[in-house]
């Protein structure tokens, strides 16, 4: 048996020898062009609070012409003002449009709308960060919820995406479609059923993009956040299992002015998976199959953390589950689904 400290010394060195080829490897092959906003259309839905603004007005800072999308006037004028404190230019052409996105003719609209002020020319990048989450159980779902969940995830961000995509062919426009996924987008566990769906067909969707769009020039992105501090997640902490809450109760989340930056960092760098810290590289890597990597070198390492990791992660998840298998039952009971 070799001893521990030679394994862990192996170990370091095999980790060592591998963060010191990633960086070759970002020195060697990572595209120097970088992506940079400034002077583009960019388009934001869900732009009126939370990541969509954040992002908007970080894009506002770069110098973009910035249009944001969402259903509540009151909430996108206040938007308007926060883009304005950070205008970089009298030039800078910004505009907010209350539109429900879940729809390709709303979709379509908005988009129309946007284009107005730039001479009927469609936003150059469109990002997708509208969407919400309304966690519960699925035995507490009914068709109409369960649709309307989709409706939430999945139909907030394909539709966009549809409407866009025709634009920019007609138009012959070599744009960027950005999708805002989730980490649970590539795992998930109780109390998402109502979410999860929505977001792994998101991540669906813009895999088979990504490849249909290179016969346009057209880009595509996916970005995979945790846990964002915003009110949306009050709202989704409200109607949450206490068996989801117990599990993520160790998860102090990101504001959504970090979410925003790494988001932006990945389109930049012209990532197609996007994550922004370590857990979610190690998701990515582990789930990315035959997805195209920034970096495969990086990405051996978070592969075997995640290899080693993730099995013990899991089964601390499920051992929370068995432990609430009573009071479940309980749950059960008093909703009157058994006796």
């Amino acid at each position: 048996m070799i001893p521990t400290t030679t394994l862990t010394s192996q170990a370091l060195v095999a980790a060592a020898f591998l963060v010191v080829t990633s960086a070759l490897y970002s020195m060697w092959f990572s595209n120097s062009k970088k992506w940079d906003p400034r002077g583009k259309h960019c388009f934001v839905t869900g732009g009126s609070r939370g990541t969509g603004l954040a992002l908007a007005i970080l894009l506002a800072q770069r110098g973009a012409h910035v249009s944001i999308v969402a259903r509540d006037q009151q909430r996108l004028d206040q938007g308007l003002k926060e883009l304005e404190r950070v205008r970089q230019d009298p030039k800078q052409i910004f505009r907010a449009y209350s539109y429900a996105v879940d729809s390709e003719a709303g979709s379509a609209a908005a988009l129309r709308a946007s284009a107005e002020p730039h001479g009927g020319r469609c936003p150059e990048a469109v990002f997708l960060v509208a969407g919400a989450s309304r966690p519960g159980f699925f035995i507490d779902q009914t068709e109409e919820s369960f649709k309307a969940g989709l409706q939430m995830t999945f139909g907030a961000q394909a539709f966009t995406a549809l409407a866009t995509t025709k634009e920019m062919v007609r138009q012959g426009t070599k744009g960027k479609i950005v999708f805002v996924c989730s980490v649970l987008g590539l795992m998930s566990f109780v109390g998402y059923t109502p979410y999860t769906p929505g977001k792994f067909a998101i991540r669906g969707l813009a895999e088979g993009l990504r490849s249909e769009l290179l016969v346009y020039g057209i880009d595509v992105h996916v970005a995979f956040p945790a846990t964002i501090c915003s009110p949306g997640l009050d709202e989704e902490n409200a109607v949450k299992p206490k068996i989801t809450l117990k599990i993520e109760e160790t998860d102090s989340g990101s504001p959504p002015e970090a979410i925003a930056a790494g988001i932006l960092r990945g389109v930049e760098k012209g990532r197609f998976h996007i994550t922004m810290d370590f857990l979610g590289d190690v998701f990515r890597a582990t789930a990315a199959c035959a997805s195209p990597r920034a970096n495969p070198i990086s990405d051996i390492l978070y592969g075997l953390i995640g290899f080693i990791g993730l099995p013990l992660w899991r089964k601390s998840v499920d051992a929370h589950v068995v432990a609430h298998r009573e009071e479940h039952r309980q749950y059960c009971r008093d909703k009157g689904y058994i006796s």
